[in-house]
């Protein structure tokens, strides 16, 4: 029978940069909404996949000169692409084997339960449970908490998951399966994140917390993160700005902007942001402006400049002063003319 170590080569072969495993077990104490283990009832393992972006694919952000590569590259094909493949070939190889496995990638849209905050969707239910003590469709598995489980890094203040390899810049598939497999020790809080708090001080839409966390206890550690104001985060991941009181902006599409804002020309391009309009989409998922200035970005800068990552280069990634742009004599009707 195929072991850990066999299961982890063929994962590896199939595109994966790292990989782990959780026992099941490790899920206890999870919300319903949650918790893998109501998706397949017998599992016994779950594997976790590792993707690095590439640290080139933040080079034309932060020259300000191409910004399609990591929403495109490091974002949506990664999710849309790579993980899905992997997934379903690790999962073939194990039920060769004669072992039920569950390909999971990013695909978690009808979940009941957002991401981000765990509170329903439309505010109540939008399905209901098909038996009394199960959780209501679709269940949501929470990738970095997977991750964390499965020992490949750490929950940082930033809410962003590090791995020793290449920090922040690793997006996770999974695969879940009936097969019995030896799991990964998991990671001591504190091992890679030293709270420098650049994530907070960088972040553009200040949406990270300094004084508020939320703590959770995962396979036995206390593990803590910052409170991430998801609206904030939202609107400054694509690149937008709230506008002063009697100005208007038509950076975000009306329903997006009265979603975030209650009304329909909320915001302006950031200075962050060379576009008058929010751009499109790149493989159904990638519109990152920002591209993680602070969670990600200056996460990464600090963590190298430590020496902290197996994945070294030979040139530092900030080698001059960030660039701005001055939108002071910004005109919300300039696409319109």
């Amino acid at each position: 029978m195929m072991d850990s170590a066999a299961i982890k080569q063929i994962a590896k072969r199939c595109g994966a940069d790292i990989v782990g495993i959780a026992s099941m077990d490790r899920f206890e104490g999870a919300p319903p909404q949650f918790d893998p283990r109501f998706i397949m009832p017998k599992a016994k393992s779950l594997i976790v996949c590792g993707f690095r972006i590439m640290r080139g694919s933040f080079r034309g952000v932060e020259e300000g000169t191409l910004f399609t590569n990591y929403s495109a590259m490091g974002y949506g094909f990664i999710n849309q692409h790579v993980m899905p493949l992997n997934a379903r070939y690790v999962a073939a190889a194990i039920e060769d084997e004669g072992y039920e496995a569950i390909p999971l990638a990013y695909h978690f849209g009808w979940s009941a339960v957002e991401y981000a905050t765990g509170e329903w969707k439309h505010g109540k239910p939008h399905s209901r449970a098909v038996a009394p003590g199960k959780p209501y469709p679709d269940v949501m598995i929470h990738v970095r908490i997977a991750a964390y489980l499965a020992g490949l890094g750490e929950i940082v203040y930033s809410k962003v998951f590090l791995t020793p390899e290449y920090g922040p810049r690793v997006r996770f598939g999974m695969i879940m399966t009936e097969m019995p497999l030896e799991p990964d020790p998991v990671m001591k809080p504190g091992t890679l994140c030293n709270r420098c708090m650049a994530c907070v001080r960088e972040c553009p839409g200040g949406a990270i917390s300094e004084t508020e966390t939320v703590k959770v206890r995962l396979a036995g550690n206390d593990v803590e993160w910052g409170k991430l104001d998801v609206n904030k985060c939202s609107y400054a991941f694509r690149g937008a700005e709230k506008v002063a009181d009697g100005e208007r902006g038509t950076f975000l599409p009306p329903e997006l902007s009265r979603s975030l804002a209650g009304r329909e020309d909320a915001f302006k391009p950031s200075s962050l942001n060379p576009f008058y309009k929010k751009q499109s989409q790149q493989f159904t998922h990638g519109e990152a402006i920002c591209t993680g200035k602070g969670c990600m970005r200056a996460c990464m800068i600090n963590l190298e400049k430590r020496g902290v990552l197996k994945n070294r280069f030979k040139e530092p990634f900030r080698t001059s002063p960030l660039w701005s742009i001055d939108w002071s004599d910004y005109d919300p009707d300039h696409m319109d003319k």
